[in-house]
């Protein structure tokens, strides 16, 4: 019989958990390492349940037999239908698994089941909108360099570019382009070091100097608007209809809010949930099928 009911938000940087009671009455929450399953199959499944661990000590349980839960998971990765089934089918043991990308299970979350879209705004980007008639519909999360527009490492890699320029004097010195250089090493060959081994993740710390100079710096700050239009493009591509509520999330949501185009700004929600309590709506929903 099942007993508890696990909701899972997992990246590629962390998991986190609900806790929740089979009558979905939560009572913890956990974290872990990353389980997106770009770090495998076994490593994703080991953070998860390191994350429902911590949940029930929070919760002051044991920890039971994994044929009492159902779990819910929303997780990066699940685009490559091979990790997902594989996952699947690496179940350890839990009376049933509804896996979901971390996109549908943040849509879920967003708007507690309702039609409404998201567009995640963090390291990289990604719209996701779930329609009136059921069906989930993605945006965008084409992944960087080609994509994730509106990212953070996508802003980062325009900013980095402007100072390329103005070190060879193709463009006059600014206060901005400095502070991006000396958050890359300061000089051409540590600059160029830095390029030869930044990740993604290294051009999206770039966004926080962008942000400084975003009112002072016209370069900063027209990196920013073109970001608040491509939110906009992804925004009019989930919704036609320009009618359905649009949750940002992530770690670039608020600061990128000043810069979206002022016709925007109505359609704009405040997410009542995140990935993980999407999550474990995506569980509730599966056991009643």
């Amino acid at each position: 019989m099942i007993e508890f009911l696990i909701g899972v938000d997992g990246g590629g940087s962390g998991t986190r958990v609900r806790l929740a009671r089979a009558d979905g009455t939560e009572i913890a929450e956990g974290a872990a390492g990353p389980s997106g399953l770009m770090h495998g199959i076994a490593k994703a499944w080991s953070a998860v349940n390191d994350a429902v661990i911590t949940a029930f000590r929070a919760a002051g349980l044991d920890v039971p037999d994994p044929s009492r839960i159902a779990i819910g998971l929303g997780l990066a990765g699940v685009h490559n239908r091979q990790w997902a089934v594989e996952f699947v089918a690496a179940n350890p043991g839990y009376a049933k698994v509804a896996l979901e990308s971390d996109g549908h299970t943040t849509v879920l979350g967003a708007h507690q089941g309702k039609p409404g879209a998201i567009i995640a705004l963090g390291t990289g980007s990604v719209g996701e909108i779930k329609l009136p008639d059921g069906r989930h519909v993605e945006v965008g999360g084409w992944g960087f360099p080609a994509g994730d527009e509106a990212g953070g490492a996508w802003m980062g890699l325009r900013a980095i570019n402007h100072v390329q320029q103005v070190l060879d004097g193709r463009l006059p010195a600014n206060a901005f382009a400095t502070d991006v250089a000396n958050a890359c090493g300061g000089e051409r060959n540590a600059i160029q070091t830095w390029l030869a081994q930044a990740t993604q993740t290294n051009y999206a710390q770039l966004a926080r100097v962008i942000l400084q100079h975003g009112e002072s710096d016209d370069t900063a700050r027209a990196i920013l608007l073109e970001a608040g239009q491509q939110v906009q493009l992804m925004a009019n591509a989930l919704d036609t209809t320009g009618t359905l509520p649009i949750a940002l999330c992530g770690g670039l949501a608020a600061p990128l809010r000043p810069y979206l185009p002022v016709s925007m700004l109505k359609r704009i929600v405040n997410p009542h949930g995140d990935s993980a309590a999407g999550a474990l709506r995506l569980i509730q929903t599966r056991l009643k099928e």
